[in-house]
């Protein structure tokens, strides 16, 4: 593992400080020089914490104390700008909410500083965290750092950018349909949504429709995604779906009493497949095979009677429409980007296709539920194909155009139904550009997949891990 700080894990980050091999100090100004020399390329952070480089130096006063340490403590991070944080701008996209400060930080935020973490600064997102690529009239377009003119992602794409390009060791992303995976695999970093409600969304806006959003972890390592975990799930008395008191652990290293059961699929069920993505998923799945999981191809039939794009979109209109509405009421044109508007003038949908979508839904999850009677993980695509360049509107996957929300065939699934993803880096396009594939796990099973992302990543063929800018 790189002693360097700029390309370590947060794990290591946090061993070096605790063996004052590095100080805080050090670590949190080696990034903020990062910034300033990468960022104009990327444009991925649009805030600096002002008070990091004290924070930086209290840390380093404690551990010189002798004082008792959290898991992260000194260790710079990240969060998306929807993401509320105390003291530090939080605009959310759009300048309806230019310069707005909030006085408390949201629950993902407070838990990672309680744990000794250091706030670094805001990521970008689409107009309201809103859509599959990150631009907005306030701050701009976000760059790929593997091809800047390719896309990072959305909604969380500035937070991917940073972590991929070394700005940032560590993320807090959001998700309502794809919004953690799709961008890690965008960039091949790594990021995990967990089982709805197990974090607290407290603090972070939008939330309709509140049962598909979750806050998740975005990283360099299984082993971060695992602990950022540890630190962020559980109840916290505000958030009404964070009820579970289910124990939950990071699973990295913990071997169960028998072989794993594994399923893999590709097609039918997630739209058109890019044949390398395809490829990656096989591969990612021998090598399950190869490390002693149980592992054949399944299909889920639930995923091809409903296709989970056309229930999403069936849904969230009718709740989202309204919040949008709300959000803009008195503001003129200049201050409404693409998205909004896009949102704005959708026809509303009827009572009746919302109804028969909302059972749509159930359908998915009984068949997810039938699916993990048998089986403890799937595999499958993150997305149809690596990133793409900005500001398209289709795809063509495997010679077929489809609408750009095909992105999310593979993710907006796990949404639905509310069960875990992670999304991990396993191949290379012909191009150069990462490929992941996205490990899903039974409800509150986190840790399956977290073992399982450990295995993979350790027979990962990958090795160009940092982009070259």
């Amino acid at each position: 593992m790189s002693s360097d700080p700029v390309r370590s894990d947060a794990t290591r980050l946090a061993e070096m400080i605790r063996a004052r091999e590095i100080s805080p100090v050090e670590v949190v100004r080696a990034h903020l020089d990062r910034i300033e020399a990468i960022n104009p390329k990327v444009n991925a952070i649009v805030a600096v914490a002002s008070d990091a480089i004290e924070a930086a130096k209290a840390a380093e006063a404690a551990v010189l104390a002798g004082d008792e340490l959290g898991p992260l403590h000194g260790v710079p991070f990240t969060a998306k700008d929807s993401i509320d944080t105390a003291g530090v701008m939080t605009q959310r996209g759009s300048p309806i909410f230019r310069g707005r400060v909030p006085e408390a930080d949201a629950t993902s935020v407070a838990r990672l500083k309680a744990a000794g973490a250091i706030l670094l600064a805001k990521t970008n997102l689409p107009e309201f965290s809103y859509w599959i690529e990150s631009d907005n009239l306030l701050t701009g377009r976000s760059n790929n750092p593997w091809a800047l003119d390719r896309t990072p992602g959305g909604s969380s794409g500035g937070e991917s950018a940073a972590i991929a390009a070394g700005m940032s060791p560590l993320g807090l992303g959001t998700d309502l349909a794809i919004s953690v995976r799709g961008p890690a695999a965008q960039t091949g970093i790594v990021s995990l949504k967990a089982t709805h409600g197990r974090v607290p969304m407290t603090g972070i806006w939008p939330r309709a429709p509140r049962r598909f959003w979750h806050v998740g972890p975005m990283a360099r390592s299984i082993r971060d995604l695992a602990l950022a975990y540890s630190l962020l799930a559980g109840p916290d008395g505000l958030d009404g779906f964070a009820t579970s008191t289910a124990p939950f652990d990071a699973g990295v290293g913990r071997s169960p009493d028998r072989p794993l059961r594994v399923g893999w699929l590709v097609e039918p069920g997630f739209g058109p497949i890019d044949p390398e993505v395809a490829a990656t998923v096989r591969a990612a799945a021998e090598a399950l095979r190869g490390i002693g999981c149980v592992v054949e191809p399944v299909r889920i039939p639930a995923l091809e009677r409903d296709f989970a794009v056309d229930v999403f979109n069936r849904i969230h209109v009718m709740e989202m429409k309204p919040v949008f509405a709300e959000a803009t009421a008195g503001h003129g044109p200049d201050e409404i980007y693409t998205m909004a508007r896009t949102m704005l003038g959708l026809p509303d949908t009827s009572m009746k296709d919302h109804v028969e979508a909302e059972q749509a839904a159930e359908r998915l999850r009984d068949g997810f539920a039938a699916y993990f009677q048998k089986y403890d993980a799937l595999v499958t695509p993150v997305l149809p194909v690596p990133a793409h360049e900005h500001g398209i509107t289709e795809l063509t996957v495997n010679g077929k155009t489809v609408d750009l929300t095909y992105l999310q065939g593979a993710t907006v699934p796990l949404n639905i139904t509310g069960l875990p993803g992670l999304s991990m880096r396993f191949g290379t396009s012909t191009e150069g550009l990462p490929i992941n594939v996205q490990l899903v796990g039974s409800w509150l099973a986190e840790s399956t997949i977290l073992h399982l992302a450990s295995l993979l990543e350790a027979a990962s063929p990958v090795r160009d891990l940092h982009p070259n800018i």
